[in-house]
């Protein structure tokens, strides 16, 4: 199910991120106590459904009691073709899943990630920049769910 804010995601058990792309899709998961966020390895996309599958065992063999999607929006707020793709996938996940899906805007994630990693060599950068956005995107979530629920 698609969560609109982060009142109603669980506040304790492992939770992953994703940092959806055309090409690859970025992943993250935090411990079971959310005090430490990994990287894991990127997935490589072939086509939407394959995807959906592979989080999909993903959350199972790790027990996720969440997922956490950056959303790539416009700097005005409003929806590119991108932020599209990335809510049909989430969709997708939903109606194959149960566990609560919550979107945070990602903007610049990628550029941060890009200065952390620091690579001269483009294509070693590709093979774990998408991963480390995941991170930052992840742990964006969580320092958004350790703030005080408002009613």
């Amino acid at each position: 199910m698609i969560l609109s804010n982060y009142k109603d995601f669980p506040r304790v058990g492992r939770i992953v991120g994703l940092d959806w792309g055309a090409r690859r899709c970025g992943v993250a998961m935090s411990d079971e106590k959310r005090g430490l966020v990994f990287e894991r390895p990127q997935i490589n996309i072939k086509n939407q459904n394959e995807l959906v599958d592979a989080v999909l065992r993903l959350v199972g063999e790790e027990q996720v009691a969440g997922v956490v999607i950056g959303l790539p929006l416009y700097a005005d707020g409003s929806d590119s073709e991108t932020t599209k793709a990335v809510r049909e996938f989430a969709n997708g996940l939903a109606d194959k899943t149960n566990l609560p899906i919550i979107f945070i805007e990602e903007n610049l994630t990628s550029a941060l990630a890009e200065q952390e990693i620091g690579y001269k060599n483009i294509s070693k950068m590709k093979q774990v920049l998408d991963s480390v956005s995941a991170r930052i995107i992840l742990e964006n979530a969580i320092a958004m769910l350790k703030r005080p629920v408002q009613a």
